[in-house]
């Protein structure tokens, strides 16, 4: 009887999620949003926090695999749906190809930003878009470094979309 009070006091819901594959079950005010869910009760730490206001793409994730700022969705919203964090891209102890391309390409500097931009370029790799240099730095144009020129980032997307790393590929 006390958490039901509680839970109506500060209007937490249990709440339906199927997060990196598993179904679970968070207990929250549907307004929190997806970011602070992830993070704070499901320990998904890997989607990160920084403007809180959707401009820098630290907090990308996929639902339904569309790639969305986390920090602006309302965690209702994503009930019974399907959310891919940075954590859920490896599969069988395999890393996703676009993870693995910023392996190869040395593509994070102090990593914050990272997870964002893989999330929003799997959701590229997924579609099949093979995409040339400038298309991609489009296609980036919602995710921010403070510590990058960009060009290893903009190199291992590239590579993920299967044109290898030729800069003259894209000119």
């Amino acid at each position: 009887m006390a958490q039901d009070h509680r839970e109506q006091r500060n209007g937490a819901e249990r709440l339906p999620l199927r997060v990196n594959g598993d179904d679970v079950e968070v207990e929250a005010a549907p307004m929190s949003v997806l970011a602070d869910v992830l993070r704070d009760e499901l320990g998904l730490t890997g989607t990160k926090l920084g403007c809180r206001a959707g401009d820098c793409g630290s907090c990308t994730v996929l639902v339904d695999g569309v790639a969305i700022t986390s920090c602006l969705m309302p965690v209702a919203q994503a009930a019974g749906r399907d959310v891919t964090t940075i954590e859920g891209l490896e599969t069988d102890g395999e890393l996703h190809p676009v993870q693995q391309a910023f392996s190869d390409h040395n593509a994070s500097q102090c990593g914050y930003c990272i997870p964002g931009f893989i999330v929003a370029a799997a959701e590229t790799v997924a579609n099949g878009e093979v995409l040339d240099r400038e298309q991609v730095v489009q296609s980036l144009s919602g995710n921010l470094c403070r510590c990058t020129g960009y060009e290893s980032i903009v190199d291992a997307i590239v590579d993920a979309c299967g044109h290898g790393t030729d800069r003259e590929v894209a000119s």
